[in-house]
């Protein structure tokens, strides 16, 4: 799935092709993705010009006078910015096209996306309202981890990938943040001191930063908004190396699973 640094990575590819620019028509080629989509999303936002680009979590909000359209990428969709010309590919489910010509396609192979129309406090909206801060934002600090915690026995890999603590903190970034902070991932979020939170804090906020900065992570299923993968794969020190060594100390990097995902750690660095 694409996590938050590959959403951030295309809204920062989309922004200058859309910030302020007037929508022509919304075309349809299905409307069956994870929550149909409604003729609410081709009546609204045709005429609307885009007045920002924002990201919320893992969701993309394109918020105009009349409303906001809500994008999810979902398992492995993405955005790409083509002429009007360009026929449409395969799983491209939907054109929101400008009167410059521009063409801002979603392709959505496993369909598990959505693209919805929100009037009102979008901020409001089920699937906004119950998130946690961001994790590049201030809001998020050690203070605030360890205050949600106490009392916790889920794993501190689990508590932080909850995104009614902090949002867009996923699998990948989850072990990379608690490699940097020298945290095992298995250990209660209940048991961990407020000076090691604070680190946590840090590194997270850092993973994401660097992991934005490279365009993010190369998975299977992801590209950003002109076709080119992410290459922050080539920096990850723990995610996906099981049996190798650590880059750090030597000691072979281990894989055990929490809360059904794969987590990877280093025995000798994270105690």
């Amino acid at each position: 799935m694409p996590e938050l640094p590959e959403v951030e990575t295309i809204r920062r590819g989309i922004e200058p092709f859309v910030l302020d620019k007037r929508v022509f028509r919304v075309d349809l080629r299905t409307s069956r993705l994870r929550w149909p989509i409604t003729a609410d999303v081709q009546q609204r936002l045709a005429g609307q010009t885009v007045q920002r680009v924002e990201r919320r979590a893992k969701y993309l909000l394109l918020h105009t006078a009349a409303g906001t359209l809500l994008i999810h990428l979902g398992m492995s969709g993405y955005l790409r910015v083509l002429h009007t010309s360009q026929p449409p590919a395969k799983h491209d489910h939907a054109d929101i096209l400008f009167e410059d010509g521009v063409c801002l396609r979603l392709n959505d192979a496993r369909r598990f996306g959505a693209l919805l129309w929100l009037e009102g406090d979008p901020y409001q909206h089920p699937l906004l309202a119950g998130l946690g801060p961001e994790p590049l934002s201030a809001e998020l600090d050690g203070e605030l981890l360890f205050a949600k915690s106490r009392g916790r026995r889920l794993a501190v890999k689990s508590f932080i990938m909850d995104s009614r603590i902090v949002v867009g903190v996923g699998n990948i970034y989850a072990s990379e943040a608690l490699f940097c902070a020298a945290i095992d991932p298995a250990r209660a979020a209940g048991r961990i001191s407020r000076q090691r939170y604070a680190r946590l804090a840090a590194a997270i906020r850092d993973v994401l930063q660097q992991a934005i900065a490279a365009g993010g992570t190369t998975l299977r299923d992801f590209s950003d908004q002109q076709g080119r993968p992410g290459y922050f794969t080539q920096q990850l020190q723990v995610y996906g190396r099981n049996g190798e060594p650590c880059r750090a100390c030597g000691q072979s990097i281990r894989k055990i699973v929490l809360g059904q995902r794969a987590s990877y750690f280093c025995p000798r660095c994270q105690h």
